[in-house]
């Protein structure tokens, strides 16, 4: 027990003092999910807008893997990434295995299948009659996805959010495509197994205050716009 209060007091202390490479670990990890979040927005919104707008034999088949795909292990998109990035793979000319980009690509396409999964549930939910009364106004394909986006912006708006989520707190695709190199791959998860690793819980323990904030700053702005949508209801 005191081992863990002494690894809290250093853990504030490494924290609010800044310490160096808790802020490197800490941008790297903020500038790689960011990109990977808004990558992953670009791909499945107009994915999900197909699916929930359009209708088409296989439909059904393609929803239910668009929500398995939320289910999806981080660990086997790290494997099949490795696989595909590795030297003898087929994207190995690339060279990019053990470097940012190979983070990104494996936070894309985990994130992507949640904002997917999500964002095709939350457009389905919009009445069919609303569709049908703006394309009876005359109203052009982009102008129907964008009425029917801005209708269910709260939905994906927490569809993006779980994504951030799941990208920025994901361990095992990480470790194994950016190879956890320091001041190059680092991220706040991998940091945080490696120090525990090592026996250095005060500064496992400052990134993980860290991330826990990162996740709660996400989780605390998606409250504040869904709050001031229901003050504006009500009031």
């Amino acid at each position: 027990m005191n081992a863990i209060i002494e690894g809290l007091k250093r853990g504030f202390i490494l924290l609010f003092t800044l310490d160096k490479e808790v802020v490197e670990i800490t941008l790297f990890t903020i500038k790689v999910t960011a990109a990977s979040t808004l990558i992953s927005l670009a791909i499945s919104l107009p994915l999900a807008l197909f699916l929930a707008l359009k209708e088409f034999p296989g439909k059904r088949v393609l929803v239910s893997l668009a929500n398995l795909g939320m289910g999806l292990p981080p660990t086997v998109v790290g494997l099949w990434v490795s696989l595909m990035l590795w030297r003898s793979g087929p994207f190995g000319y690339l060279k990019i295995m053990y470097t940012p980009a190979a983070i990104v690509i494996a936070q894309v396409i985990i994130s992507s299948l949640i904002i997917l999964g999500l964002s095709t549930a939350a457009l389905q939910q919009i009445d069919k009659k609303l569709k049908w009364q703006i394309i009876s106004l005359g109203a052009t394909p982009w102008q129907l996805m964008f009425l029917m986006v801005r209708e269910a912006r709260y939905s994906l708006l927490a569809a993006v959010m779980a994504g951030f989520g799941r990208a920025v707190s994901e361990v095992g695709a990480s470790m194994m495509v950016g190879g956890n190199l320091k001041g190059y791959t680092r991220v706040l998860t991998t940091a945080i197994v490696l120090e525990s690793r090592k026996g250095q819980f005060e500064l496992a323990l400052a990134l993980s205050f860290v991330l826990m904030l990162l996740s709660y700053a996400a989780t605390f702005g998606l409250t504040l716009i869904q709050q001031q949508r229901y003050k504006n209801v009500y009031y």
